[in-house]
């Protein structure tokens, strides 16, 4: 049980993250977009649209609401676990949306005038100029993500989801023991930060040593 529930939060937090990843890109390239006709207007509200619902909502209540209203209706039937992380992938990408927005506007803009004029659009541009600099200036903040994100997966057990803390809980149910459960899993948790915590320290390390070549 702590095998599967060290497996499925690892999976709805990486997971998670990557669609975030996406969905927050996009959001933000496209609220950054100097276009201003119709179409681009639309897409820019219901980008705002979207932000403001995904952080004006707790996440259980999203979790809720996808399990037992919105899936249902859709006539969608798969996995639980999977269910976790398309919910925690869109509500991780309105986060990530305004987190991305800030570092692509901490890249000089020069960056895209150059771009631009070596004659590529402005999707080409911000792909392989301006977002490859913007990710490298906010990965501090993507890794505070990554972590709230693991922390966050404790509310899956309300879609009958078993995580590392469903796994603790039914320990302690089934021995009548709580506190040795409940400290372990809070270490657990601890560790899981720490080790997460390292790999961004040396990620940024070899990003700093590949600017001084």
């Amino acid at each position: 049980m702590l095998l599967d529930g060290l497996k499925n939060t690892a999976i709805i937090a990486v997971f998670g993250l990557f669609i975030g990843l996406i969905i927050g890109s996009l959001i933000a390239v496209v609220k950054l977009a100097p276009i201003e006709n119709l179409f681009f207007k639309a897409l820019k509200f219901l980008g705002d649209i979207y932000v403001a619902l995904f952080r004006g909502t707790p996440i259980v209540v999203q979790l809720l609401l996808t399990h037992y209203v919105l899936f249902p209706l859709m006539g969608i039937n798969i996995p639980p676990v999977f269910e976790g992380v398309i919910t925690f992938g869109m509500n991780s990408g309105a986060y990530i949306s305004e987190i991305m927005r800030s570092g692509i506007l901490s890249v000089d803009k020069g960056q895209m005038e150059a771009g631009r004029s070596l004659g590529l659009s402005y999707v080409q541009t911000m792909w392989k100029i301006v977002l490859p600099q913007a990710i490298k200036n906010i990965l501090p903040t993507l890794g505070n993500e990554f972590i709230a994100l693991i922390k966050e997966t404790s509310v899956v057990s309300f879609i009958t989801v078993i995580d590392i803390y469903k796994a603790f809980q039914s320990i302690a149910n089934n021995t009548f023991e709580y506190i040795v459960p409940y400290l372990m899993l809070a270490l657990v948790y601890l560790i899981l930060v720490i080790i997460i915590t390292l790999i961004v320290r040396a990620i940024e390390r070899r990003l700093r040593a590949s600017d001084k070549r």
